[in-house]
């Protein structure tokens, strides 16, 4: 006798579909583990970028040691470089002074550090590139014609503060308030 009874085979098409779940689900990953690497390269990217900026800003920098009299229209400006700075050219060194005319005005006058001698405090010859780690002085004329002069005679007369900003190219702001309490030769401006 003939077993005419046929059994249905189930076994192979859970496989096959097990198999395709399978298949998607690492199709799944790989493309979340994809997207996933792209996000963090392109944070890594943008933080490391943020980072050299913030360094440039940071060390390109120059530090105000002191600021003098150095007569009626003369500042003599004491400084160094920020630590970790790159040595710094005299023209990528910018500084501006701006002050109150007294009259309700504002002066401004500015330049860069080529427009006199950038003289280490060690006594070499004088330089037109700055180290870092060296400290320098050098003089700002801080008098332009009788328009704007914001130099120690014209701030004493008046009784004014005036600032006094240094830009370096590429890098960062100091700023320092100058007041002359006393316009003699070699007075210490607060």
């Amino acid at each position: 006798m003939k077993n005419n009874n046929e059994n249905k085979d189930n076994l192979a098409a859970i496989g096959i579909g097990a198999m395709i779940v399978f298949i998607a689900l690492i199709l799944v990953a790989a493309v979340a583990a994809a997207v996933i690497i792209q996000t963090a390269e392109k944070l890594q990217q943008n933080a490391q970028s943020t980072g050299d900026d913030t360094t440039d800003e940071m060390s390109g920098k120059v530090n105000i040691l002191n600021v003098f009299v150095a007569d009626a229209d003369n500042f003599e400006i004491y400084f160094r470089l920020a630590a970790g700075s790159d040595d710094t050219a005299d023209v990528d060194m910018l500084w501006q002074i701006t002050c109150d005319d007294g009259a309700g005005g504002m002066d401004y006058i500015a330049g860069d550090f080529s427009g006199s001698a950038i003289d280490p405090l060690d006594g070499n010859a004088a330089v037109t590139t700055a180290d870092a780690g060296v400290a320098y002085r050098t003089t700002l004329d801080a008098t332009v014609a009788a328009t704007d002069d914001c130099g120690p005679d014209a701030l004493f007369t008046n009784n004014v503060k005036a600032t006094l900003y240094i830009h370096v190219v590429g890098g960062g702001t100091t700023y320092d308030i100058l007041k002359v309490s006393d316009d003699s030769v070699g007075a210490v401006v607060v």
